[in-house]
């Protein structure tokens, strides 16, 4: 009888299942881990890992809405490197001290989401869905769990995850924020309140949409593709392809739309109108 030995070796992202028999080790077999669960803090280190390893791309979604300082530090730095970033919330009573910080971050772009509930956090490999905003109290105090999931790992999965992303992106509107001191008469040695001003517009006025994914992207009739649908159209480079988005308006175009026609027609005069074609 030849007896046959198995034993699971499991690390962060995937495991392996290591053979022997009596005096050696015969072979291996890789199996990738899908999704994994979080609990409270391995959903606070995920998502400071997450942000930290975003080199494209970011988008936090956070119905509540108030950053501690640890991770200020890391979107700052993702700030500096230019890298796009998203962050959608759904309570508009943000502190001022928050809108203030908002308002200095020029490569964050803020949008208000009626009704939001879901918590998403997402880079161009990883995403986490997790019971958890991206609000300090929660992190210390609530308890909590999630999912964490790569791209590489389990492709499918992060496009869905991917592609509701961007469909919360597109029906949220845009905020410019800003904070003034109301100017009202000092009571009993109070110091005056603070008023916060929130002024919404459409995501659509300053963005465009890929043509191709449907993402939202600078508005620009002679770039109407993110970088990564570019990169596979420029294998061919026919700007005459059928494509499935208005770079204008983000609504399906069902092959009516390319590179050399990106607008609906039905949209071309408001687009002209818009951004003064």
């Amino acid at each position: 009888m030849h007896l046959i030995f198995c034993n699971l070796a499991v690390w962060e992202g995937e495991a392996e299942l290591l053979f022997f028999d009596a005096n050696n080790y015969i072979s291996s077999i890789k199996i990738n881990i899908m999704a994994k669960f979080l609990n409270t803090s391995g959903v606070s280190y995920h998502l400071e890992q997450l942000i930290n390893r975003a080199n494209e791309k970011l988008v936090l979604i956070s119905p509540y809405l108030k950053i501690n300082e640890k991770i200020k530090q890391s979107l700052e730095d993702k700030n500096r490197m230019k890298i796009d970033i998203r962050v959608v919330y759904g309570k508009n009573e943000l502190h001022p001290d928050e809108n203030n910080w908002l308002k200095s971050m020029t490569s964050i772009r803020a949008s208000f989401c009626k009704d939001l509930h879901a918590k998403c956090y997402l880079n161009e490999n990883e995403a986490i869905i997790t019971s958890m905003n991206l609000y300090e109290f929660s992190q210390v105090n609530n308890n909590e769990m999630g999912i964490y999931i790569e791209k590489s790992n389990d492709p499918d999965l992060y496009k869905d995850v991917y592609e509701e992303v961007q469909r919360l992106i597109r029906f949220s509107d845009e905020i410019v924020v800003t904070v003034e001191k109301a100017k009202v008469k000092e009571n009993n040695g109070q110091k005056s309140d603070t008023i916060q001003k929130i002024e919404k517009k459409s995501d659509s006025v300053k963005n465009g949409f890929c043509i191709r994914t449907g993402v939202p992207i600078p508005f620009s009739v002679e770039k109407p593709l993110s970088y990564e649908a570019y990169k596979a159209w420029n294998k061919f480079g026919d700007p005459n392809y059928a494509e499935k988005f208005c770079h204008f308006s983000g609504e399906p175009s069902n092959g009516e739309t390319s590179v050399s026609r990106p607008i609906l027609k039905k949209n071309w005069k408001k687009a002209k109108e818009t951004f003064n074609l």
